[in-house]
C-alpha cells in the first residue's frame, strides 16, 4: 500500500471505528453460531425435531457433561465453569457449604441461587425447524440439561420390557427427538417430549451419513481443563463479585443474552445438602456399554 493511499483509508478510519464499535455492542455479536436452540413464542412454548448424532473422531463419548455457575453481586455476574467438573475443589461449592450448614434459612437461599447448573452437549441434526426452517439439515451444537438427558437415558433403558430400546446417538439404531417446550407454573418445561420410533438416518445412506459424522464439533473442548480458571481465579472473581460478606446481595434474576456471554442451558436440577446441582441416576454411560453388548 502507498502512503497515499494509506491516507485516503486514514480518512475514512473514524466511520470504519463507529461500525467496527456498534458491531462489538451489539447484544447478539457474542452469539456462537455452533450452537442451536429452539425458538419459542410469546407464551413460551417451541417445537422442533433433532437428531442425536454419535460421538465425533476420536472421541469416547456423544455428550460433554460440565458444571458450571452464574449469579449476581454487587461486583456484578459471576460467570464461570466449575472445577468440580474435573473433580476439583471450586471455591463457590465450599462457601455454598459454609452458607447452607450455618442454620439460617436466607443462607440456603443463597447457596440455592448459587448452586452449580449441570449441562450436558451433544452435536445434533435440525430434521425439523419450523421457526426457522434454514436450520434443517444442519448439524449444530445442542446445550441441554438434566431433564432431557434422563429422556436419553429411559430410551436406551426403558423401564418396561414391551417398550422399544433405542440408542438415541446411533445413526442405525437411533430415533428422532420431538423438543417439545412448554411454560408450566411459570417455569419452561420438556415433559411432553419423546423419541419417535426407532428409525435409521437418511434410511441408512452411508454416503449421507459420513457426511454428518465429518461435520460433528468436538466435545471435550468442553470439560478441557484450560478452559476452567484456576482455584485462586475463581476464588478472586468471586469475591470481587460478591464482596467480603459472604452473603452478598443476590438476585434471582435468570441472566439473560443482554447480562451474560452464554447460551442458556434449562435449569431443570435439585439441589444437594450444600446447594449445588448433583446428578441423578446411575452412570448413563454403563447404559450404552449395555447396548453395545448385546
Amino acid at each position: 500500500m502507498s502512503f497515499a493511499d494509506f491516507k485516503k483509508q486514514s480518512m475514512n478510519s473514524i466511520e470504519d471505528l463507529q461500525k467496527k464499535l456498534e458491531a462489538s455492542s451489539n447484544k447478539d455479536s457474542f452469539k456462537d453460531d455452533r450452537f442451536w436452540r429452539p425458538e419459542l413464542d410469546k407464551a413460551s412454548n417451541g417445537y422442533a425435531v433433532i437428531r442425536f448424532l454419535p460421538a465425533p473422531s476420536d472421541e469416547e463419548l456423544p455428550w460433554a457433561k460440565y458444571y458450571s455457575h452464574a449469579f449476581q453481586g454487587p461486583g456484578g455476574w459471576f460467570i464461570e465453569n466449575s472445577r468440580t467438573t474435573l473433580g476439583e475443589k471450586d471455591p463457590v461449592s465450599e462457601m455454598n457449604t459454609l452458607l447452607w450448614n450455618s442454620g439460617v434459612e436466607s443462607d440456603k437461599d443463597i447457596a440455592r441461587n448459587r448452586k452449580r447448573k449441570l449441562s450436558y452437549v451433544s452435536n445434533i441434526l435440525v430434521i425439523g425447524d419450523p421457526s426457522n426452517p434454514e436450520n434443517e439439515g444442519k448439524v449444530f451444537l445442542y446445550r441441554y440439561g438434566k431433564k432431557i438427558f434422563e429422556k436419553i437415558q429411559e430410551a436406551a433403558k426403558p423401564e418396561f420390557e414391551d417398550e422399544e430400546k433405542i440408542n438415541p446417538f446411533d445413526f442405525w439404531a437411533g430415533a428422532d427427538f420431538k423438543l417439545k417446550v412448554r411454560k408450566v407454573a411459570g417455569y419452561i418445561n420438556y415433559d411432553k417430549s419423546e423419541f419417535t420410533s426407532q428409525n435409521k438416518l437418511f434410511e441408512g445412506d452411508d454416503a449421507l451419513l459420513e457426511e454428518i459424522w465429518n461435520k460433528q464439533y468436538s466435545l471435550t473442548q468442553f470439560i478441557d481443563p484450560s478452559n476452567f480458571k484456576s482455584y485462586d481465579e475463581l476464588k478472586t472473581k468471586l469475591h470481587s463479585v460478591i464482596g467480603d460478606d459472604i452473603r452478598g446481595t443476590f438476585t434471582t434474576k435468570t441472566p439473560t443474552v443482554e447480562d451474560v456471554a452464554t447460551d442458556e442451558s434449562e435449569d431443570d436440577t435439585s439441589s444437594s445438602s450444600d446447594g449445588s446441582e448433583e446428578p441423578s441416576g446411575e452412570d448413563a454411560l454403563s447404559y450404552f456399554e449395555k447396548l453395545a453388548n448385546e
